[in-house]
């Protein structure tokens, strides 16, 4: 397994927009597990992989305190269930040391493939609702910082690019 390279905001590759898995392959596996050691090695819950510069809708996720609840997510999408919203400090490995206050939809089904190719639907509610959202956004060259005032994202974009 390899730690790949997490790009920075406000590096333009971001904005890349994925396109689907075609067919779950040994690159996709491969992709898979070194998107796992570089989400573990940076400390994450979450990755998807616009942000290590694949432009494939491919998400992993641990949202356990110890990293043994692996999650994989292929040409994720989502329906939100409930209209309710709910309040959640994120951040992101592609803006390290930022955390900002984003408003999302609390309860959403996510339908997507497994890492065999199997498709599956899941409920999602509370981190793993968030965290889903966060890392489709990615998926469509989005970033949790477009969530904020045009000031705040200002002030972050400046502090980014002296890093």
């Amino acid at each position: 397994m390899t730690v790949l390279t997490i790009l920075q905001y406000p590096d333009p590759q971001l904005r890349t927009k994925a396109s689907p898995v075609e067919k779950v392959d040994g690159a996709i596996k491969n992709l898979i597990a070194d998107m796992f050691e570089t989400m573990i090695e940076a400390k994450g819950i979450g990755l998807a992989a616009t942000q290590v510069d694949v432009h494939q809708r491919v998400i992993v996720m641990d949202l356990s305190e110890d990293n043994t609840a692996p999650r994989i997510f292929i040409n994720p999408e989502i329906e939100v269930l409930d209209e309710t919203t709910q309040l959640y400090d994120e951040g992101c490995l592609s803006i390290p040391g930022f955390y900002e206050t984003v408003e999302r939809p609390s309860r959403v089904m996510i339908s997507a493939l497994d890492g065999n190719g199997e498709p599956f639907k899941e409920e999602a509610c509370g981190l793993l609702a968030i965290c889903i959202q966060h890392e489709i956004d990615h998926l469509e060259g989005k970033l949790f910082v477009d969530y904020l005032s045009p000031l705040k994202r200002q002030i972050i974009r400046k502090k980014m690019k002296k890093k």
